[in-house]
């Protein structure tokens, strides 16, 4: 059975820090195209964070040089590391295969990231 932990959203000031983790079981995380989406209330799904088959990584332009995906093959985990935050960056972050192809995605259960003041 496919599945996806995230971890470590809360609450950060503008400008702090936060680490995601997504523990996957089930399959490998360098077999698929892992990334990472978010939705704020009322909006749709947005890729944040992706890896492409190649390995090559991609970012949204509005978390450009900000935010940085990796994975840990030996743990089975992908993490996004988020830098500079802004209150925009507010939303429920999902760890999710099948990167770019929303439609086809497993996704976790969520982790909440708020950042304010």
């Amino acid at each position: 059975e496919v599945q996806l932990v995230e971890s470590g959203g809360g609450l950060v000031q503008p400008g702090g820090s936060l680490r995601l983790s997504c523990a996957a079981s089930g399959f490998t995380v360098s077999s698929e195209n892992m990334g990472w989406v978010r939705q704020v209330p009322g909006e749709g799904l947005e890729w944040v964070s992706g890896f492409y088959s190649d390995g090559s990584t991609y970012s949204a332009s509005s978390v450009k040089g900000r935010f940085t995906i990796s994975r840990d093959n030996s743990k089975n985990t992908v993490y996004l590391q988020m830098d500079k935050l802004k209150p925009e960056d507010t939303a429920v972050y999902y760890c999710a295969t099948a990167f770019p192809n929303i439609l086809s995605s497993i996704r976790g259960q969520g982790t909440q990231v708020t950042i304010s003041s």
